[in-house]
């Protein structure tokens, strides 16, 4: 006990540089880091009912569909967990869910919490909290554990360079909207600017998906990163099974194909300082439940 105390100290002195500060932070969330994992496979597997109860097809993806190949479960060092489901399904999740899922979870979207300011899905545990880089305190959304719910869309038909300048473009102006990191922005007209900027990327990006040859690709790029990820729907549909923490999951169709359609060398491990999640702080238990405002009854 003595030297943790003492450790604390120093991370905490004045003159401790910031490697020690990042150490000492790393250390204390990694210690407790297995009870959140656990936590969120609890979540993870009410959605996963839901879904197979009414014929949703979702597929676990990106770092957590990493981690069930590389690792057999989570990713050491991840904290959160990531689905998808095809963009055509959010709206019906969403609904179900709302109804279905039991009252300490909650259904994020903008739509439900207007101050959510990202376009995708979080399914919430309101008997938890969780800080990350960029919360927004001034704003009071929920804030406990989650699983991200990514909407996935068919690849529009145009060349794949002019297809990724439509995405970047859509995710530069969402970004811009809706991150809590922008608050530069200094004028109505560039308010106006960005918003229309963001219908047309986006009204632009449907359409061609209209005449995109049956679904050939899909990609959750729209909402998300703006990279110009895509993959054949043949590497998603029909899903199948992986066994992540110990459970079975719906996984793409062709896990390697897809893993390297996102990361290339997906079974290398990147470098040790490169190993962090997203929390700062998180409670996965509070001792009380949070009271529920009207917007954030799902039923």
């Amino acid at each position: 006990m003595p030297q943790n105390n003492t450790t604390a100290t120093a991370a905490s002195h004045p003159n401790s540089t910031p490697e020690q500060r990042d150490r000492y932070r790393r250390n204390h969330t990694q210690a407790r880091l297995r009870s959140l994992q656990l936590a969120l496979v609890d979540i993870l597997r009410e959605v996963a009912r839901l879904c197979e109860r009414h014929n949703i097809p979702y597929w676990l993806d990106s770092g957590t569909l990493l981690g069930a190949v590389r690792h057999g479960g989570f990713i050491p060092w991840d904290d959160d967990i990531d689905i998808c489901l095809r963009n055509s399904d959010m709206a019906r999740f969403a609904e179900i869910a709302r109804r279905e899922l039991p009252p300490h979870l909650f259904v994020q979207t903008p739509q439900t919490e207007p101050d959510m300011r990202l376009p995708i899905c979080k399914v919430r545990n309101l008997n938890s909290f969780i800080v990350e880089y960029g919360d927004d305190f001034s704003r009071s959304y929920a804030k406990g554990i989650y699983v991200d719910i990514f909407p996935m869309e068919p690849w529009p038909s145009f060349g794949p360079q002019f297809s990724k300048r439509v995405a970047r473009g859509y995710c530069k102006a969402n970004a811009i909207l809706h991150a809590q990191h922008y608050y530069s922005l200094r004028s109505a007209a560039e308010l106006f600017y960005f918003g229309l900027k963001r219908l047309w990327c986006k009204t632009l990006w449907r359409t061609g998906a209209l005449f995109a040859g049956r679904g050939k690709y899909y990609s959750n790029i729209l909402e998300n990163s703006g990279n110009g990820n895509r993959h054949l729907t043949e590497t998603i549909f029909p899903t199948g099974r992986i066994e992540f923490e110990g459970e079975s999951f719906a996984a793409p169709a062709d896990p390697d194909r897809y893993l390297r359609d996102l990361f290339v060398h997906y079974m290398q491990l990147p470098p040790e300082n490169q190993r962090r999640g997203h929390a700062v702080f998180f409670a996965e238990q509070l001792e009380k439940t949070p009271e529920k405002s009207p917007a954030r009854q799902n039923t």
